[in-house]
């Protein structure tokens, strides 16, 4: 897994990790972003995936059923670059599949557990 991100200062960041370097506490979040690439269930494997951190607007539980209140929450948005087995080559943002946008903490946590956020 290779991390890049932009630190504090303003210069990106570019850090390789392999699988014993994700803590067993991050293990649930790393499989919740495999069950997202899992999920795409089309004749695609991933190639490179990159992750960024962003905020999605989501619904926030309400007093009252009928007066909904939105709120922006932190998310991880994968973008996938996948070939399949005759050559081709195809980019899945979250954009095209929500599933690819991750809400949970655990997610959230992760991703900054790796660009030290």
């Amino acid at each position: 897994m290779t991390a890049v991100y932009q630190d504090a200062e303003g210069y990106t960041r570019t850090v390789r990790y392999t699988q014993d370097d994700i803590p067993a506490d991050q293990a649930p979040a790393m499989q919740a972003v495999v069950a997202a690439l899992v999920g795409l269930s089309e004749p695609w494997q991933a190639s490179q995936v990159w992750a960024r951190l962003g905020h999605v607007t989501a619904l926030a539980p309400a007093d009252e059923p009928f007066d909904p209140a939105e709120i922006e929450i932190e998310a991880v948005e994968l973008t996938v670059e996948a070939v399949n087995a005759l050559g081709g080559r195809r980019t899945f943002t979250a954009t095209d599949y929500p599933e690819l946008t991750l809400t949970t903490i655990p997610a959230v946590a992760f991703f900054k557990h790796f660009t030290n956020q």
